[in-house]
């Protein structure tokens, strides 16, 4: 995997608080990305110069960085009818070349740069990718479609860069793979067995497994 660019952004606010069109009315989002130029510090949390609006379903050590592959936007240009995206058009911080969704798996420890990073879960798109396109059932289309990316913790903080290599170190839980942890948690939401194994990965986000562990302890209906 290759890291072909870097993005970062603080949160901003956009449209105005009357606005007759939901799209128009205001709102604040990190969701827009500018390319970073040369090194940029890889901390816990996530990179310098980068920022989120609602930390409660975004950033922090356990989603520090959003990485998306490359590959996928010349699907969307075909599918959504864009000609301008470009790493960081779904907000994320590293645009990558190489292994998809299928080909990584929760768990799976990578160096890139000075940094040790691990994959903990499906990217979960939420409204504000759709607003950042103007195109209202954008989250749900991309969470459909399997094309996601994924968040990564950061295990040791370092310089990363625009070239950088993400070289896999580990795969302690093959049994998962990124594709796999979106299927449970989206499509396969009766398989409860399913929900408690991935809930048992240790390497998991927190939030994914609090989402399961609720999921679990509902009372299943009856056939």
């Amino acid at each position: 995997m290759k890291l072909l660019s870097i993005q970062v952004g603080l949160p901003q606010t956009f449209g105005r608080a009357d606005a007759p069109d939901p799209l128009d009315q205001a709102w604040t989002s990190g969701i827009f990305k500018e390319p970073v130029a040369g090194p940029v510090w890889l901390g816990i949390t996530g990179l310098a110069g980068d920022g989120q609006a609602n930390r409660d379903a975004h950033g922090g050590p356990d989603k520090a960085v959003n990485v998306y592959p490359q590959v996928h936007y010349a699907h969307w240009a075909a599918a959504l009818d864009l000609t301008d995206l470009s790493g960081g058009s779904f907000g994320e911080n590293f645009t990558t070349a190489g292994p998809l969704e299928a080909q990584v798996c929760i768990g799976d420890i990578f160096d890139v740069g000075a940094a040790r990073v691990q994959i903990t879960q499906p990217r979960q798109p939420c409204w504000k990718l759709a607003r950042r396109w103007r195109l209202r059932d954008l989250a749900a289309t991309v969470q459909r479609s399997g094309r996601t990316g994924w968040y990564l913790r950061v295990l040791q903080e370092g310089w990363v860069a625009a070239g950088d290599a993400l070289v896999l170190l580990d795969r302690p839980h093959p049994e998962w793979p990124v594709t796999t942890a979106n299927a449970v948690m989206f499509e396969r939401t009766a398989d409860h067995a399913a929900a408690q194994a991935l809930a048992a990965c240790p390497a998991l986000s927190t939030s994914w497994r609090d989402t399961l562990m609720q999921r679990i302890a509902r009372p299943q209906k009856s056939p």
